[in-house]
């Protein structure tokens, strides 16, 4: 159960509005980067997380705290949109030489909301849940979330220098020192399992003797000409401590793929069918698809 006392997390005051960088505050919100993504990562990460308890808490607590964040976000859209022009006209008769203020809206924001933000990006995408991941797996969800704050921290300063406005510049301010803080915590974790060494490969439950161990640690070259560019990735130990990185020109290892013929009541022309059939391919037709 959730409970909220109606107030903000932290102070959201805007000086002076401005209607287009509402609009760039919505990547905050709805953004790849922004503060739905990860609301909804450490919620459902700690909703199905198993094991000890004090993980499932810690991601809900942060997930609890995420939604905070999109309380100011939108709190801060609101304020930029107040004033702003509700037509092409009363734009034009305030200042037509002021540049596209309107044109540079999100247009929702006056069509779909009045004056209010919305859950999407700063061009109007509505928030996908496919950038959501929680795993199950406790060390590849952290690791996950390392890098959900590390964008969501660039993101951050992005929008900070965007702006002039002494408001919007305080309240990004605490919202970068959370990044920093969330950033830490999930490395915590990494570190209170035994360390990133100790924790690869992820999962490390599963029995390296069953994977193909040749290739556990080569750095596949794929350049025509064989070279292979030198750095920590082709050699020197494996982060594990397992191994030893090397370098591995990449070869075909497999044989050109062949398809059986398609079903004749697949869907597929004529022409394809009697073309991969045994009888047009092999005059002793065996039943085998050959190869020219």
């Amino acid at each position: 159960m959730f409970y909220t006392d109606g107030k903000l997390q932290y102070p959201v005051r805007v000086e002076r509005p401005n209607p287009q960088f509402a609009r760039a505050l919505q990547q905050a919100i709805g953004g790849v980067e922004g503060e739905i993504r990860v609301m909804m990562q450490y919620l459902f990460q700690g909703w199905g997380s198993r094991g000890p308890k004090k993980y499932r808490d810690m991601l809900i607590n942060t997930g609890t705290e995420e939604i905070g964040h999109i309380e100011m976000l939108s709190t801060a859209v609101a304020l930029n949109l107040e004033g702003a022009p509700l037509s092409f006209q009363e734009e034009a008769a305030a200042d037509p030489m002021a540049g596209a203020v309107l044109g540079g809206m999100n247009l929702r924001h006056i069509l779909s909301t009045g004056l209010a933000a919305t859950p999407e990006n700063c061009n109007g995408v509505p928030f996908n849940a496919s950038h959501v991941y929680a795993s199950g797996n406790i060390a590849a969800d952290m690791y996950a979330n390392v890098a959900a704050e590390a964008t969501g921290r660039a993101l951050a300063t992005r929008l900070y220098n965007m702006t002039d406005d002494a408001g919007m510049k305080d309240m990004l301010s605490f919202l970068i020192a959370r990044d920093t803080m969330h950033q830490q915590q999930w490395l915590a974790v990494i570190e209170e399992l035994g360390g990133m060494q100790e924790q690869l490969p992820i999962p490390n439950s599963f029995p390296q003797e069953q994977e193909a161990q040749q290739f556990s640690y080569a750095y596949f070259g794929h350049r025509i000409d064989g070279q292979v560019p030198a750095g920590r990735w082709t050699e020197g130990a494996s982060l594990d401590g397992k191994s030893q990185f090397k370098p591995m020109k990449s070869e075909p290892l497999g044989g050109e793929p062949m398809l059986a013929p398609p079903r004749p009541d697949g869907g597929a022309q004529t022409e394809q069918v009697m073309a991969s059939s045994p009888a047009a391919n092999d005059p002793l037709a065996d039943g085998t698809p050959s190869v020219a």
